[in-house]
């Protein structure tokens, strides 16, 4: 009876030789780079797209802009889009674009919120209305100079420093920064799929199934040989 396990072992053992573990390796590894080809092609591809976000928004042009924000965000939720991120001054690899800042975006947000305000604060009636016209036309000027945004430390500081010499500035600063919207809002970040139905994605597949067939017959492969190895000592 042991005889006959044993030669029926031996028959499974032999049949693994038809397809051997070493010319599964020999096809994964060059299916490997292909893989790491392909995940660099939708990287680059990727980058270009987000390059063009950029450039749309130093431009200014709102309907073109979003027309690259929405042909990025396409792109990477239908790749797989390896990237790198820096946390606390360590890389990290993630998938997707990473974040990126539109800040001509919310510069043209910002400047309409305080031209908003401007108006409203050059009403005649309003008596603050010549105070914030003479601290623009003392901090304007500055800000250009300076490259300041309108949120930056120097331009909100030249801000205080001049309302201070008013009476009931603190009134009008709270007016004027109000309505100015908040940096995240202009903070993009779109997330990739670990998998996607892309070329990338299929090689990937490709190389996953491979690498769990050999995993398996070398388990396999052990399982037998200690079942085969138990039966001859019986």
């Amino acid at each position: 009876m042991g005889g006959k396990k044993s030669n029926h072992v031996r028959r499974l053992l032999r049949s693994f030789g038809a397809v051997q573990n070493w010319q599964l390796i020999l096809i994964l590894i060059p299916l490997l780079f292909v893989t790491a080809t392909l995940l660099r092609l939708d990287h680059l591809r990727m980058a270009e797209l987000r390059d063009e976000v950029l450039k749309a928004d130093e431009l200014g042009d709102e309907t073109i802009l979003q027309e690259k924000l929405l042909a990025l965000q396409e792109f990477t939720f239908t790749h797989v889009v390896v990237n790198l991120a820096e946390r606390n001054g360590v890389q990290h690899i993630i998938f997707g674009t990473g974040p990126f800042y539109l800040e001509g975006q919310y510069l043209r947000a910002a400047n309409v919120a305080i031209a908003e305000a401007e108006n409203k604060l050059a009403d005649d009636s309003n008596p603050n209305g010549n105070i914030y016209a003479a601290v623009s036309a003392i901090c304007r000027p500055q800000a250009i100079a300076n490259g300041w945004a309108w949120n930056s430390p120097g331009y909100l500081n030249c801000w205080t420093t001049e309302l201070d010499k008013y009476p009931a500035s603190e009134e009008l600063n709270s007016q004027l920064t109000a309505d100015i919207p908040s940096t995240e809002l202009f903070r993009y970040n779109y997330a990739s799929p670990i998998w996607a139905p892309s070329w990338a994605g299929w090689a990937i597949l490709a190389c996953v199934i491979i690498a769990a067939i050999v995993a398996i017959r070398l388990v396999i492969w052990c399982v037998l040989q200690i079942f085969l190895l138990f039966l001859g000592k019986n």
